[in-house]
């Protein structure tokens, strides 16, 4: 049973969890999941820890929100879906090419920027709205 907005309640006159706070937990530990999945991604790129511990932190504060976001503008930007995924591609590509090519972190975010900026762009030019799938 819901108790609106509370997380604990009394019951006998005891302490007791609500489902709110079940929640709460789950969706935390999801979050603290998805950004330890990282650390070797963070690893390939670099052995600084500060680097590696602060990405991550800012992974588990800012992922949730930024799916959030993303979800609602890949509804409205029709061909961002594919600038994200070239976006994938590359930084896949980058990391498994990097024993052997060198790609400073400067042109990465100029790719990046590059490939996203234009996939917007195009998105506006030729329409935003994805097709309704039926």
């Amino acid at each position: 049973m819901l108790y609106g907005h509370n997380f604990w309640r009394r019951e006998g006159g005891r302490l007791a969890a609500t489902p709110l706070l079940v929640a709460l937990v789950v969706i935390e530990t999801t979050d603290l999941v998805f950004a330890l999945d990282s650390v070797p991604a963070v690893l390939a790129v670099t052995r600084n820890p500060f680097i590696v511990y602060s990405s991550n932190v800012m992974a588990m504060l800012g992922l949730r929100s930024l799916y959030f976001v993303l979800s609602d503008v890949l509804d409205r930007l029709r061909y961002l879906r594919h600038g994200l995924a070239l976006v994938l591609v590359f930084t896949g590509t980058k990391m498994l090419a990097t024993e052997w090519v060198h790609i400073s972190a400067g042109v990465s975010v100029l790719v990046i920027a590059v490939v996203l900026l234009s996939t917007i762009a195009m998105s506006a030019l030729v329409g935003n709205r994805m097709p309704q799938q039926t």
